[in-house]
């Protein structure tokens, strides 16, 4: 069967229910024939049977009548022919007083004795001609059975079929309610509404579909929680500089202000913070599109280290907290880009100098490890709560806000360095305890040249 018919059917029931009733007719119809050509020799029992009523009913009253294409032939016990004038030659005689049915010389006959005071006086044949044989008359005697007996056949596949379409619209109700739960909540997706579920116990396609839906709406429901925080957070970020440089603007016209060096220094530094969030968002957006290329090289690691650990000291000479590197001498190069990798270095270390209270340390250590170096930045500082652990990456996400914003901080240097980690085909990973500090992980691949030195 073609799948055109089947594509204007408006529902998959009504697809499923038409595909189930044209298999059962067509294997109904099969049956039929097949039982016709097995039965077709009872169409022969049945014809003797009718002789075999003839011939008793014509032994009983001579005047009855015969139906056409059968001959009745009398014969005395010797077998002489008493009536027709025109006898037909070849019938059997029998003598023994009982009823006999056959076939002779192209005739199928039936025959019933006259008995009279015990003796048989005559012999009352009802005979016609027997069909012939090959395929055509096998194939006729298939289709006289079918014939004689369509009501019957048709009465069954009428009720095969009728079952047929309720089992198959309850079995059609059952795998496609999944698939209309799909399309309403698909309808709700269009106006934003995320949160519905698919509910399923089945395990087949259908159900691994529901599965996979239920999932995708997950992710699209954090997508869009994600782009309303973003949308949400860029505005704060651009909102607060904007408006900081706006009321000293409306000041100096309105010359509550003057401009001195002072007034134009905040203003200055406002312009500056709004600069480095446009700048950090363009790069993070060149990043996780794969349009900023990386300029990789074979980079010793212990040398980048010493160099943002000197820019950290100098950028929080204040703050009190110890840095320092434990990286081992024999550590392999990486294949990496040095400005990506330095910003990663500086962003960990800067926000790991930032949460750690004064007299506290951070540690930066590396170790290879299946093809890869893995980097840890680890503090003594305040530690993250591990609800926050998750989402820490993701742009604009704070575990805590209000002291972000104090340290001008813009919540994004931690999704930069993934999206830097990640390009690089490494993982970045943060472990932490309330109190005890926190551990922050990327991997680099290792070098070509050095891998290739240490397999030889």
């Amino acid at each position: 069967m073609s799948s055109r018919p089947l594509e204007r059917l408006p529902t998959i029931r009504a697809k499923l229910g038409s595909t189930i009733i044209f298999a059962v007719g067509m294997t109904v119809l099969l049956i039929f024939l097949i039982l016709g050509y097995a039965l077709r020799g009872s169409s022969q029992d049945t014809d003797r049977l009718t002789l075999l009523r003839v011939a008793r009913r014509t032994a009983a009253d001579a005047t009855a009548t015969v139906p056409n294409g059968i001959v009745v032939v009398r014969t005395d016990p010797n077998g002489t022919v008493i009536f027709p004038d025109d006898p037909l030659a070849g019938l059997p005689s029998f003598t023994d007083g009982m009823v006999h049915v056959g076939n002779t010389h192209g005739l199928e006959y039936a025959v019933v004795p006259v008995v009279q005071s015990g003796q048989v006086v005559q012999l009352v044949y009802a005979t016609h001609a027997a069909r012939g044989g090959g395929v055509f008359a096998r194939v006729g005697e298939t289709f006289r059975f079918l014939t004689d007996f369509w009501w019957q056949f048709l009465l069954a596949g009428a009720l095969a079929a009728g079952i047929s379409l309720v089992v198959a619209r309850w079995l059609a109700r059952g795998m496609t309610q999944p698939l209309r739960d799909m399309a309403a909540a698909a309808h709700r997706m269009e106006t934003g509404d995320y949160s519905t579920r698919v509910q399923t116990r089945s395990r087949d396609e259908v159900g691994q579909l529901a599965v996979a839906f239920n999932r995708m709406s997950a992710e699209l429901e954090n997508l869009e929680q994600s782009r309303r925080d973003l949308v949400a957070n860029v505005s704060h970020e651009l909102k607060t500089p904007i408006a900081a440089i706006r009321a000293h603007l409306e000041n100096l016209l309105d010359g509550v202000e003057q401009p001195d060096p002072h007034t134009l220094q905040v203003m200055l530094s406002q312009t500056e913070r709004l600069s480095r969030l446009i700048e950090q968002l363009l790069e993070l957006s060149r990043l996780e599109s794969g349009e900023l290329p990386l300029q990789r090289e074979d980079l010793p690691l212990a040398p980048l280290v010493t160099q943002v650990l000197s820019e950290i000291d100098v950028a929080r000479s204040d703050s009190g907290v110890v840095v320092e590197s434990e990286l081992p001498e024999d550590l392999p190069a990486v294949d990496a880009d040095r400005e990506r990798v330095h910003q990663v270095l500086f962003n960990l270390l800067d926000n790991a100098v930032r949460f750690t209270p004064s007299g506290g340390a951070v540690t930066v250590s590396a170790h290879r490890h299946n093809g890869s170096v893995e980097v840890h930045v680890a503090d003594t500082g305040v530690g993250i709560p591990a609800e926050h652990l998750p989402r820490l990456f993701e742009r604009f996400y704070r575990a805590d806000p209000a002291r972000s914003r104090e340290d001008g901080g813009t919540g994004i240097g931690l999704a930069i360095a993934r999206s830097v980690v990640e390009a690089h085909g490494g993982h970045i990973r943060a472990e932490s305890e309330l109190g005890k500090g926190s551990i922050f992980t990327f991997d680099l691949p290792v070098a070509s040249s050095t891998r290739n030195r240490r397999d030889a």
